[in-house]
Formats: structure tokens, sequence, C-alpha cells
């Protein structure tokens, strides 16, 4: 049986146990359960934190989760370990992604309370850009070569997107997964952090890639970042009006 391992940080033990915890109890498959605890913010970046964690690991794959992910089925993890397995030249896998110059997420999970659906969904495995946050995997053997970049994502924020950018330089692909689990916060968050480390992102890969796609918006890399939040939030507020109207609330 191939071992894996699984690594999260968390800074609330009833989310914790609630969610990610109750999936993993119920799963077929053995685990090596790596858990960080960040209550008392030890760990000032989400980079920091996992590469302390993930140098524990002793499996051949290991599992990045959020504390609120909880697995959909006893199965997962079987299930994950057969898949990965078959995939050639994988440098990370996940559960949500998006493909190159694509506005879908593609995912098969849900999110929030009440539950909805992610994006678009998906059979079969498929190579994408870069994948989010919320649950990926790195083979061991990939993680020893690449650690999380702490310098540019000194935060909580695009580290598995800049991971997916990074292993791509090297001839790794990015993958997504047809397995299913559910996120219980909703999964997006622009913050100021949020757009310090996006600028660092663009900065390190723009010889790369002319766009970075990630589950919460798309980025060129050739635009001024300050232009395009501009225009992005513009394009949200009258998304917000045409929902309100559109249900008889005045602006």
């Amino acid at each position: 049986m191939t071992m894996i391992s699984v690594v999260s940080v968390y800074n609330n033990q009833k989310i914790l146990e609630a969610c990610l915890l109750k999936g993993l109890a119920s799963q077929n498959h053995d685990y090596q359960l790596i858990l960080i605890d960040n209550t008392h913010q030890k760990f000032k970046s989400a980079s920091e934190a996992l590469n302390h964690g993930a140098d524990q690991a002793q499996g051949k794959y290991i599992i990045f989760a959020h504390q609120d992910v909880h697995l959909r089925s006893e199965n997962f993890i079987q299930k994950l370990v057969e898949i990965l397995d078959s995939l050639n030249h994988l440098g990370v896998a996940g559960i949500a992604g998006k493909r190159s110059n694509e506005k879908d997420i593609i995912s098969k999970s849900t999110e929030g309370h009440p539950p909805h659906k992610i994006g678009r969904s998906f059979t079969t495995s498929l190579p994408v850009q870069t994948v989010d946050e919320c649950l990926f995997i790195i083979p061991r053997a990939q993680f020893q070569l690449n650690h999380f970049d702490e310098e540019v994502c000194d935060g909580w924020h695009l580290y598995a997107v800049d991971y997916s950018l990074s292993v791509a330089k090297h001839g790794y692909k990015t993958y997504l997964i047809p397995l299913e689990v559910h996120h219980q916060s909703p999964g997006y968050s622009f913050t100021r952090e949020y757009y310090t480390i996006l600028k660092r992102l663009i900065r390190k890969h723009r010889k790369d890639q002319s766009w970075i796609n990630t589950t919460t918006e798309n980025w060129s890399t050739r635009w001024p970042l300050s232009l395009q939040i501009n225009f992005k939030r513009l394009g949200w507020a009258l998304t917000l009006l045409k929902k309100r109207l559109k249900k008889g609330i005045s602006p």
C-alpha cells in the first residue's frame, strides 16, 4: 500500500475536528497525519508552516489541505493514490483549478454554506495551469526538490498557484483530479496581502507566462496590476448591481 502524508495548518480546533479530521477518520487507506498548530500565529505564512510540516512527511505523496475541507468519500485517499500513480511528469495535483486563458474554474467539489458547486465539472484527470490551495498534492520527491517560496508567498495566499507555475519551468505538469471534497469557506479573499503577493508572483513568472489564471481571477503579467484591479472592481460592482436590479432591489 502506497504511503501518503496529510499536512494541514489549523487555527481553530473545532473546525479542524468537524471537517478535515472527521473525513480522514472514515478513510479506508492508511495515512500519516501532520498537523501544524498556528493558533498563536507561530508561523507568519502558509509557505513557512507547510514547509515545516512537509519536511516531516514520509509518504510518497503529500496532501496539503485546509482545516475546513471535508473528504466526501471513504475511498478518497485510495482513489487519489491510484490516479496519482497513473500520471506522467507529475509536479502538483489539485481538486480545483484553471486552464490557461480560460475563465471557468474546473472542479467536482462544493464550497460554502449551504454547499454549492464550484465551476465546471469533469470526469478524467486533466492538465491545468494552476490549482487552488484548499486541497492539493505534491509527490514527496518533487517537494524535496522544490519547497514553497517563503519570500514571494509570505502570507496565506497563492502558494499553490506559485508552486504550479514554478514546477512547470522544470518540465513538470499540474493536474486536476476528478474527486470531490467540500470546502466550508467560500474560498475567496481579496485582501491587501493577496494583492501584495500577487504583485510578486507576476514579477516572478512574467517571463514564462502572459497570464496567471487562478480560481479567483485571471491576471495579466503584461498590464499594470493597479489598472487590472480597478477594472475588475468595476466589473464586480456592475455584476452586483445587475443582480440587485434583477431581484427588484433598488441600487
